[in-house]
């Protein structure tokens, strides 16, 4: 391939190259002259047309031929123009031939696509050739085959883009032309005609206006028979027609007997007369008319619904917004015609075609003010309707129904897309939207009432704090009108689906709704029987009101369960013997009473099973059966269906001993189930496998279309709507719930039901029943045949799918099971096809014996060689491919090369399409399941892919999209070996003819071929020119090109952001095009990050949306902390600012400040706001989610400058460059603007980004102005913005998150000044009332558990404000009073002042809420404990929910509680609030005791539990809360009073020291030993103290006579196991084991040290908490772990001479450890003095040895330090015996003449008692003598 990159095709090379090889081979020359052909054209010239004109008559292939017209037309337009009219004369010649041989018509083809690229490249220099080549190309025409006619109009219509307005005299020929393709029986030819008449449009000026009509019929007739891309096409051209015509692009002047300027009256007659009478001619209209049947197909229909869309959109969304009112009356009288509304059928078709162009248009072309105002209109249309109702005839009454139908689901989207910006629609009395959909609901037709129910649950989706309150008034109206029959079903509609709309809102409705609504049920159940006309609605609506109530979960169901299943016990026959005495009484409407009541019923189990899993235990089963065995012998449809829904919910096994399977599944039953109707569609895809679905046709993707074109494939019956199942409400989505029709998804669910039963029942009758479907299909013919054997299949399957290995039963099951899937495999129909080949892999999956998988296999080889019609070799050609799926893969290569050697020559069948699209899709299946190996295979894979891909004919696209899925399994079986093989050059190749072709499907295949090439081989994956093929498809019509386009982007800028981003603006630069889309505009702006975010905002598809928010997080992470930091930012700004309409606080504050500064006594926050326009950026009118996302955006850049350059949060460092810093302004400004939206969403995300803002930027000090911080200037923003967060109607979500971000606020240090502090404790101390005024005086709008989250959110900030008071106020008092300026200290103390005043308010509440907690985190063992009303913060039914919200709150409650009951030392003042238990009154003793056990309980609880790994804040919280207790004299001596407690702290903590490695937490363990050791040393000095003069007084403490320690309850014990852990872990020497194990140069960092300081203070403590028998058990091992320290630190080298900073701390700490073992007490004790003197010795001995154990660098200082403090200390009895004194006076003697701090430590030995000083002074005073002789000297 390498020998094709030259500018002349190298002919010798070519001549050697075989057929195939050579076509490659040109291709890949061309496409490379393409690439070349700016350069060196002029000498290259002549010799270069006779290369391309060889290439023209040696007739190419399609991908081959438009690029070498591609090629000529470029050579001439840079090159020489002259010669050109030649080339054109020589392929009018060629087109004029007669040759018709079969190489004669490629040629031809060829040629006149080298017409249509000449001109279009040369436009007017050959309009002199134009009048004959036009005359010819038409003249061909006539008798031109389709692959002709489809060439000649791409040809034309290029001709037309060349020619511009010089083409004029020939358009009315090109128009005739046209018009006999748009209709043309090929679907390719007539997207090229509709493509031609496109062009044509621009110029011929005619089209829309006097042909305007005739246009319109010739394209409704288009739609008749067409396919997916065919309707997009001619919509299209339609709805451009129809724009130009209410608005023309340039001035036309009425033609004589013609017309100018059409209005959209006219329009939009022209658009409802396709719509109700399709392209039919006159006369055919009519008589279908005297008829009364409608001849207008769906596709028509469908057809019209989409050019209506175009037509808009075209227009744009100012243009529906000026003139959106004549736009929905005349939408309107569409729908409620009643031609649209024949049947049932074509009326859910018009009202969703309708709502489909509603959607399309208000949902995607306008912003949110916009939307709001079509809101208002939709209300005034359906207000209208409403009063017209009152006057009319009942036809005009189920008229109306589809309008309001179309309005109301409208609204409802609007308003769920709106959310909380929609709650002015609700305020504004002018349309009174509330008061307009209620009205709705007593409509006297049901699809209008559901449709006004589900509008209200819209409301109460988008605006939480509705649900309420709608909740009651329609309940209230419901009891009021319960004797109206439109009142009970239309409020019943509402309030279940009110109540249903709860699962979407966090925030729930309160817990007494669900017993009013229970209630309620139970009544109009009652009372059904009392009147006849309303008993059916009363029914209907109890068990509706039931089944929504049962959406609320669990929580709220289980208080409910046991009335509920007595309901269900009421409405069944107690058993089968008072049933069949039923059955034998009453009359039809009893009956249809009865049965109505029972399916209900059923589907509120159904709703159980659903939504409350965990309730329904084996009891709650046993009681649903005995209804259900009943059930089951009644049967009208809907009933049955909800039989069948249940069932299939439950669990086969538990209802396997009734008799219930029997009774379902008798063959006559079956045979009635699968003969009921055809619903293919809806039943057959979920059971076949997702990736052979695009073998059935575009249809079944998703595409923008989807909405309406799946009503195409929908049955006869008629498609989903809400009135087909009321119950429908109930369920969770967020879209307008669309049942099918009962007879419809009865066949559905007994598939399903099918499926799950089948493996229950006994073998024998399996078989019966499977032959019993072999005879009834073989019976069968025609369509009824079809039919049955569609839901037989789709039975089979359905078993098979839910099936395990083995479960099928004996092998006599197999052989029916066989045929009937291979009967299926010979269908007509594709979908069954399908089905049937999964059916197959499942089958020998199932079965899972090898054997009978070749048997298999060799049945679908037989039948490919004697089958001869197309369906049957596509169906067992798909069988090959997919039988593998599931069993493993292909592991036989001879199996493999058979498989290849059939699949190679199905695919080269030219004579069908068909088969080769079908056999091609297999072969890729077969590469995937094959895996390595395939590799032998991969060459002539490949070959034969590419040779298809350059031959087949462009009219086929299907064939095209099974060679992209070939290359694409092709690519992914080589994988990484792409980097070095030759095949690479053929994958390239192949993805270039896929990207060039004219199918959208094709295209985003080969982008993502390109994308699987790129991610196994990045370098030879061309960005330069995918990243501008990639953009100029993102705002392409078709969805799955657009989710190829987002996710190939995804993957590029994970690892080349910054390349993609260049090569998307120079497209921009380089393409100035006639159409220049919004999305070029915006990427020429603000580059393509931009455009996604534009992109992000118009797109409604989940997946897709995900894609670019994951696509712009990659790019912000490659690029935003690098050069790109300003960029970004100002692109998230600009995203924000794009909003519409509503007074915004924040649009206008920043001009307000300028008057503050003027102004300084004006306070801040209640400034006026006045609304400036925001206008003047990119983006127009974006939605809150897209700016929602555009805030998590700037949080995200905040985490990732975090972890880059330092500068980024540093002045000093930041003024050279763009760093995060220099831009808080705009990241405050944005927070701001986000926390004062309309939008509660982005309103959350304001406030969390200023929450991140506070906690980065408020330690960094502002540089120009010491002692300040640079985040002083942004109070007044900071104060604005949570204002409004604490306002009386603020959803408590946001004030929860406000209440976080004041506690920040305050508790970072950033506000100095008492008076601006005060503003931001003002808002705090304001929902601290609300607290305090308690839940029964809040009006109940949400969930009590909301209330909960909300007062532990206002507990807690308080508790976090309090906590930072106190530690500020304790570091004053710590420093230096004369150092500390006089604002710091008056403002820590302030806030101290500040919080004391509501601290005897806080304390009762915090101690209330820690009750609280400590109840909920009780085993469930206790849950009988738990008080019958609730705690003082949650209520009994909201438990579950309330426990997150404890979980969250506690940790800052404990530790501030501590605080404050440190700062009242425990006394018990006048107004510190009541004690805690429930008893009679208590001591004050008693309640501190209670007090004291509860944060001990909560402190424990929580350290012992293993969930507590990511809880590091709480672990610390829990600690400083203990410090703080132990800290106060009362509780020390309540835990040095109780061992037991005291040894389970410890067990605590040396937990927590095993498994943190957290420096602060270690810190903090053993802060807290020291404190429990201090106060078991308290309780012993008292036990001593007050036994003074009994002879057990000082054997009192641990050890008693004994001296035995008992671990596990000793407190010692415990001590010294942890400090040893300490020890241990910092300094391994110490232990015997790992001595040596460590490196012998080692390091503690400061924190270690101070770890070790504290270990050693504390055990030099221990000895005085002993007996004298205990001390002398523990001091061995004190002195070891000392001198063992001491032995560490004075043989490294940085210790010498005390210093070493951190080192030289512990050695100071080790000798003051030495010091206070040696003089204890205990050594002077009787009865343990002679073990401690002979201990001390021992001890003494070591240190003496520690000289010799080191090498030179011994710290001697240290050692002789030691050696004072014995010599000083232990006293003679230790020191004077030999040899040790003679080795104590050796190491002073030797020590004299180095360590000149040896004679300070003589000094204090001299001065020692008598005992030890005399024999030193006798010993060393000589040596001291002459070393002051020989100074004295010098």
């Amino acid at each position: 391939m390498e020998r094709a990159h030259s500018l002349l095709l190298n002919e010798e090379v070519c001549s050697q190259l075989g057929e195939h090889q050579r076509v490659e081979f040109i291709f890949e020359w061309l496409n490379h002259l393409k690439k070349l052909l700016p350069a060196h054209v002029k000498q290259n010239q002549r010799r270069l047309v006779e290369q391309l004109s060889a290439v023209l008559i040696g007739s190419p292939g399609p991908p081959t031929r438009w690029l070498l017209a591609h090629c000529l037309a470029l050579l001439y337009r840079l090159g020489d123009p002259v010669p050109s009219s030649l080339l054109v004369d020589r392929c009018n010649d060629i087109i004029r031939s007669k040759d018709d041989s079969p190489s004669g018509l490629p040629t031809r083809l060829a040629a006149i696509a080298c017409l249509g690229a000449l001109f279009e490249q040369l436009g007017r220099m050959l309009a002199g050739s134009f009048k004959d080549t036009l005359a010819n190309l038409l003249k061909a025409m006539k008798s031109a085959e389709s692959q002709g006619r489809y060439e000649i109009m791409l040809s034309l219509e290029k001709i037309l883009q060349g020619l511009g307005v010089s083409a004029v005299p020939g358009h009315r020929d090109v128009y005739k032309a046209a018009r006999t393709c748009l209709t043309d029986r090929s679907m390719a030819v007539r997207c090229a005609a509709a493509k031609c008449l496109l062009e044509l449009q621009r110029e011929a000026v005619f089209l829309w206006t006097s042909e305007l009509e005739n246009v319109a019929t010739l394209c409704f007739r288009a739609f008749e028979g067409s396919n997916y891309n065919v309707r997009v096409s001619v919509a299209k051209l339609l709805g451009t027609l129809l724009a130009a015509a209410v608005e023309p692009r340039q001035p036309t002047a009425p033609r004589q007997g013609g017309r100018g300027r059409s209005s959209l009256e006219e329009v939009m007659d022209l658009l409802s007369g396709g719509f109700l009478r399709g392209g039919a001619g006159f006369l055919r209209a009519s008589g279908d008319m005297l008829k009364g049947t409608s001849s207008v197909g769906k596709d028509v229909r469908i057809g019209v619904t989409q050019a209506c869309v175009v037509f808009v959109s075209t227009l744009g969304g100012s243009w529906l917004e000026a003139n959106f009112p004549a736009f929905l009356s005349l939408l309107m009288e569409l729908a409620s015609h009643g031609r649209a509304t024949q049947t049932p059928g074509d009326a859910v078709v018009t009202r969703r075609c309708v709502s489909f162009i509603l959607r399309s248009t208000l949902g995607s072309l306008l912003g949110e003010k916009a939307q709001t105002n079509a809101a208002k209109q939709l209300c005034l249309a359906v207000a209208a309707q409403k009063r017209a109702i009152g006057e009319v005839s009942s036809a005009d009454v189920s008229a109306s129904q589809h309008v309001l139908v179309c309005c109301l689901l409208e609204l409802g989207g609007l308003v769920q897309g709106l959310g909380s910006t929609a709650a002015p629609l609700l305020t504004d009395s002018s349309t009174a939207l509330l008061d307009t959909v209620v009205s709705v609901l007593l409509h006297p037709v049901s699809s209008a009432c559901l449709a006004a129910a589900w509008c209200l649950r819209c409301v109460a989706m988008a605006m939480p704090s509705q649900g309420s309150l709608l909740l009651d008034r329609c309940v209230e109206r419901l009891v009021a009108l319960k004797s109206s029959p439109e009142a009970v079903a239309g409020y019943g509609a509402a309030v279940a689906a009110l109540v249903a709309a709860v699962q979407h809102c966090p925030l729930g409705i309160p817990h007494t709704k669900g017993m009013v609504v229970l209630a309620l049920a139970e009544d109009l159940l009652r009372s059904a029987s009392q009147n006849s006309r309303i008993s059916l609605q009363r029914t209907r609506a109890g068990w509706l009101l039931v089944s929504s109530l049962v959406t609320l979960g669990p929580a709220v169901v289980e208080h409910h369960l046991s009335r509920l299943l007595l309901l269900w016990r009421c409405v069944f026959p107690a058993s089968l013997r008072e049933q069949e005495m039923e059955l034998r009484r009453g009359d039809y409407f009893t009956w249809q009473v009865t049965l109505e009541g029972r399916a209900g019923a059923l589907c509120a189990m159904k709703n159980l099973l659903l939504h409350c899993r965990e309730l329904v235990t084996d009891d709650v089963i046993s009681r649903l059966l005995t209804p259900l065995a009943c059930a089951v012998a009644l049967f009208s449809v809907v009933y049955r269906l909800r039989v069948y829904e249940l069932l299939s919910l439950l669990p086969p096994l538990d209802y396997q001993g009734t008799n219930t399977p029997p009774s379902l599944l008798p063959a006559s039953y079956q045979y009635q189930i699968f003969l009921l109707c055809d619903c293919c569609l809806t039943l057959l895809p979920p059971l076949c496998h997702h990736d052979d679905l695009p073998l059935v046709g575009p249809a079944l993707h998703d595409t923008d279309h989807r909405y309406i074109e799946e009503q195409l494939h929908g049955s006869s019956v008629g498609g989903g709507s809400l009135d087909n199942d009321a119950f429908s409400l109930c369920e969770r989505s967020d879209d307008a719930p669309a049942p099918l029709p009962p007879a419809i998804a009865l066949t559905a669910a007994a598939v399903r039901l099918f499926g799950a039963l089948f493996p229950h029942i006994i073998s024998a009758q399996r078989v019966k029943i499977l032959e019993l479907f072999v005879d009834t299909v073989n019976q069968l013919k025609g369509q009824r045949q079809q039919t049955v054997q569609t839901h037989v299949c789709a039975a089979l399957c359905s078993l098979l799918k839910g099936g395990i290995r083995g479960s099928l039963g004996p092998e006599e099951v197999r052989s029916p099971a066989l045929s009937l899937l291979s009967g299926a495999l010979e269908s007509g129909s594709p979908l069954l096809r399908c089905l049937a080949a999964e059916g197959l892999a499942r089958l020998v999956q199932v079965v899972g014996d090898p054997g009978f998988t070749v048997s298999v296999s060799l049945l679908c080889f037989d039948r490919l060689k004697t089958a001869r019609d197309a369906a049957s070799r596509s169906g067992y050609a798909l069988a090959l491919g997919a039988l593998y799926r599931y069993t493993g893969g292909i592991s036989s290569p001879q199996h493999l090369s058979t498989c290849l050697g059939i699949l190679f020559t199905l695919s080269q069948d030219s004579t069908s399409p068909e088969v080769q699209t079908w056999s091609l899709h297999s072969l890729s299946l077969v590469v995937d399941l094959s895996g390595g190996l395939y590799r032998a295979h991969a060459e002539p894979s490949f070959t034969l892919v590419l040779r298809l891909l350059l031959s087949a004919p462009p009219t086929h696209p299907e064939v095209h999209h099974s060679l992209g899925r070939c290359l694409h399994a092709l690519i992914t079986c080589l994988g990484p070996d792409l980097q070095v093989s030759g095949l690479r050059s053929s994958c390239l190749v192949g993805c270039g003819v896929m990207q060039a072709g004219p199918d959208c499907l094709v295209q985003a295949r080969a982008i993502s071929c390109l994308q699987q090439l790129h991610m196994f081989s990045p370098p030879h994956v061309n960005l330069a020119s995918l990243v501008p093929a990639l953009c100029a498809n993102l705002c392409s019509s078709y969805l799955c090109l657009r989710r190829a386009v987002v996710a190939c982007l995804r993957q590029l800028v994970q690892r080349e952001a910054l390349e993609v981003s260049e090569h998307a603006v120079t497209l921009v630069k380089e393409l100035p095009r006639r159409d220049n889309t919004q999305l070029d505009v915006t990427i020429k702006e603000v580059g393509l990050e931009g455009a996604l975010f534009t992109l992000l905002d118009r797109e409604s598809d989940p997946s897709l949306r995900r894609d670019i928010q994951e696509t712009l997080v990659h790019m912000m992470a490659s690029s935003a902390t690098s050069g790109k930091l300003g960029h970004w930012l100002k692109l998230c700004k600009d995203v924000l600012s794009a909003t519409t309409g509503g007074l915004n606080l924040s649009q206008s504050f920043y001009r307000d400040q300028e008057d503050e500064e003027a102004d300084p006594t004006r306070d801040d926050d209640s400034s006026a706001f006045r609304a400036r326009s925001e206008s003047g950026g990119p983006f127009t009118a974006l939605r809150w989610a897209t700016r929602r996302f555009a805030m998590e955006c700037v949080c995200r850049i905040i985490a990732q400058c975090e972890t880059a350059d330092p500068a980024h949060f540093d002045m000093a460092l930041a003024q050279e460059r763009h760093f995060l810093v220099l831009h808080l302004g705009d990241l405050v400004r944005m927070a701001f603007m986000a926390a004062t939206d309309h939008s509660d969403q982005l309103r959350l995300a304001g406030l969390q980004t200023l929450l991140v803002i506070i906690r980065r930027f408020s330690a960094i000090p502002e540089p120009e102005f010491p002692g300040h911080v640079i985040l002083e200037q942004y109070q007044a923003n900071v104060g604005a913005a949570l204002r409004p967060a604490f306002t009386a109607d603020a959803p408590p979500d946001v004030t929860v998150k406000a209440c976080q971000v004041c506690s920040a606020w305050i508790a970072s240090g950033v506000v100095s000044d008492l008076r601006d502090l005060r503003r931001v404790h003002q808002l705090l101390a304001s929902s601290l009332a609300k607290v305090q005024s308690g839940r029964d005086t809040s009006s109940q709008l949400y969930n009590e558990a909301t209330a909960t989250m909300e007062t532990l959110a206002v507990l807690k900030a308080w508790a976090e404000v309090y906590i930072i008071a106190v530690q500020r106020s304790r570091q004053k008092e710590n420093s230096d009073p004369s150092v500390s300026s006089l604002s710091s200290s008056s403002e820590s103390g302030g806030l101290l002042k500040l919080v004391q005043s509501d601290l005897s308010t806080l304390s009762r509440l915090w101690l209330a809420a820690l009750q609280d907690y400590a109840l909920l985190t009780l085993p469930q063992e206790y849950a009988s404990q738990l008080p019958a009303t609730g705690g003082s913060f949650y209520t009994a039914e909201t438990v579950k929910q309330a426990r997150a919200h404890y979980s969250s709150s506690w940790a800052p409650i404990l530790h501030a509680t501590s605080l404050w009951l440190h700062s009242t030392g425990f006394v018990m003042s006048d107004d510190s609030p009541a004690n805690l238990s429930v008893g009679g009154a208590k001591s004050p003793e008693d309640i501190s005791s209670d007090r004291l056990h509860l944060i001990l309980g909560i402190s424990v609880e929580f350290l012992c539990s293993p969930h507590s790994e990511d809880q590091m804040e709480n672990i610390t919280s829990c600690l400083r809360a203990l410090q703080a207790l132990l800290d106060v004299s009362w509780p020390r001596a309540k835990i040095g009073n109780d061992q037991a407690l005291s040894v389970e702290l410890l067990s605590v903590l040396h937990r927590l020291m095993v498994t943190r490695e957290s420096v602060s937490v270690q810190l903090a363990v053993l802060d807290l030993l020291r404190q429990i050791v201090t106060a078991a040393q308290e309780h012993v000095r008292e036990k001593r103290h007050s036994a003074e003069g009994e002879s057990v007084c000082v054997s009192f403490g641990e050890g008693r006579d004994t001296g035995g320690l008992i671990p596990g309850r000793s407190l010692v014990f415990g001590a010294l196991e942890l400090c040893l852990c300490v020890l241990v872990r910092k300094l391994p020497q110490l232990s015997p084991k790992l001595a040596g194990t460590s490196p012998t140069v080692w390091s503690l960092t400061d924190s270690d040290c101070q770890l070790v300081s504290s270990a050693l203070c504390v055990l030099s403590d221990l000895p005085s908490v002993c007996s004298p028998e205990g001390s002398v058990s523990i001091l061995p091992t004190v002195l070891y772990l000392l001198l063992g320290v001491l032995r560490e630190l004075v043989h490294q080298p940085s210790s010498a001479g005390g210093g070493g900073g951190g080192l030289g701390s512990v050695v100071q700490a080790a000798l003051q450890a030495l010091k206070s073992v040696v003089t204890s007490p205990m050594s002077r004790q009787e009865k343990s003095r002679g073990a401690w003197i002979l201990l001390l010795r021992s001890a003494l001995n070591t240190l003496l040895g520690l000289w010799d154990s080191g090498d030179s660098g011994v710290d001697q200082i240290s050692l002789l330090t030691a050696l004072t403090v014995f010599l000083l200390s232990a006293g003679p009895d230790v020191c004077t015996v030999e040899p040790l004194h003679a080795l104590c006076l050796q190491r002073f003697n030797a020590s004299m003449d180095v360590v000149s701090q040896c004679y300070q430590l003589l000094s204090s030995v001299f001065q020692g008692p008598p005992g030890v000083a005399v024999p030193y002074i006798q010993a060393l005073g000589p040596p001291l003598v002459r070393f002051l002789q020989v100074l004295n000297h010098n």
